[in-house]
């Protein structure tokens, strides 16, 4: 058996746990049905995602940790498990705080499959490799954000039942589960001894990691805004149906699918450095484009744009910080997915601004964030 087929071996099942890791971008098509549901305000509407995500701050250390001593893809397992029951509980009762439940669930399965999952990519890819390898990764879990939109408005329209989008990824995190489980994987093993809370958080004392994880949170805080929040945008700015603007989120995806093949490839050939500035600007400059768009159709190029900008950087930012300390993955890890709870954090800020100003006000949050992404890019280049 041949090296490649071995590598395909390892890296498939591992690449599937990253459709498990995109269900957590259902957050923004499900706020939209939630909100309409039980007739919820702006502001009480960004709870959902909070839910999901404040769980990245809370556990992402702890789950580095843990698989230090239990094995990322054992941890991977558990985590990819719990997404799945996340998923089947709006079928035993539905209402707002069993929605809240069940997405406070998916957020701590989804935690712990994204501290597991990046590290446990870094063990099966070649290392000349990672980046392009983890621009690959995100673009698998693009497409199944770009997919969740498309399912979700299908089981609206064809059986009347937005939730059953939910069945469907829970059979697929079962089999992702099966396929990880059955998949043998030699894991790499740090040189400093057990993680432990101390050695993670004693790697803040890094300004190119403090610089980093901010970055995440910055990044992941705006994604999350814009996946939630470009429905109500749309729907705010331009009087189009829920339906119509949910598509405008498929849009994002799509772009950020683009985005992330795209960068796979050119990361061949351009520094991951370098790449993570240009992509920024792009984000920043699309995002200022979209808030001055006089027509739904320039929004609309606007919002792809900063898709295609954004893309690339959640990739580019985490192989830049691994790559620093290898030998520290599963600290790093941990402390780059614990930054993933800036989507807690930035869309109930932007849900305040938007009830107590305007739904566009609301989005120069977003523009902040990208600011200091692209202050971050300029320091990782110098560095």
């Amino acid at each position: 058996m041949n090296n490649s087929k071995i590598g395909l071996q390892k890296t498939l099942p591992v690449f599937m746990s990253f459709i498990v890791m995109g269900f957590v971008d259902i957050v923004g098509v499900a706020t939209g049905f939630i909100k309409k549901d039980f007739g919820l305000t702006d502001d009480l509407a960004q709870l959902i995602p909070s839910m999901a995500l404040f769980w990245f701050f809370v556990l992402s250390v702890p789950s580095g940790i843990l698989q230090d001593k239990f094995g990322k893809r054992r941890m991977l397992n558990i985590g990819m498990l719990l997404t799945g029951f996340g998923m089947v509980i709006p079928f035993i009762h539905y209402s707002f705080p069993v929605m809240l439940v069940a997405f406070i669930v998916l957020g701590i399965g989804n935690t712990i499959v994204q501290v597991s999952a990046n590290p446990l990519l870094h063990d099966v890819a070649p290392r000349e490799k990672y980046s392009s390898y983890m621009s690959l990764s995100q673009f698998i879990k693009a497409i199944v954000s770009l997919l969740g939109p498309v399912i979700t408005t299908l089981m609206a329209t064809m059986f009347g039942n937005w939730k059953l989008v939910f069945a469907v990824y829970a059979f697929t995190s079962v089999l992702a589960i099966m396929w990880l489980y059955f998949t043998q994987i030699e894991e790499t093993k740090s040189s400093h001894g057990a993680a432990t809370f101390k050695s993670c958080f004693s790697l803040l004392k890094n300004k190119f990691i403090v610089v980093m994880v901010l970055g995440i949170f910055m990044l992941v805080g705006a994604d999350v805004g814009m996946n939630s929040n470009i429905a109500n945008f749309l729907q705010n700015q331009f009087g189009l149906t829920l339906e119509r603007a949910s598509l405008g989120i498929s849009l994002y995806f799509t772009a950020l699918m683009i985005g992330r093949f795209l960068g796979a490839v050119i990361l061949n050939w351009i520094s991951a450095r370098r790449f993570l500035l240009l992509t920024a600007l792009v984000a920043l400059i699309s995002l200022v484009g979209m808030l001055v768009a006089p027509s739904v159709l320039m929004v609309q190029v606007a919002i792809f744009m900063v898709g295609l900008g954004s893309g690339n950087l959640f990739p580019l930012i985490f192989s830049i910080a691994i790559e620093k300390m290898p030998d520290r993955s599963n600290e790093v890890s941990g402390l780059m997915i614990m930054a993933v709870s800036g989507g807690a954090f930035l869309p109930p800020l932007m849900g305040m601004v938007s009830t107590n100003i305007g739904v566009k006000a609301s989005f120069l949050v977003l523009v902040m964030a990208m600011i200091y992404l692209v202050s971050a890019g300029i320091y990782a280049l110098k560095k």
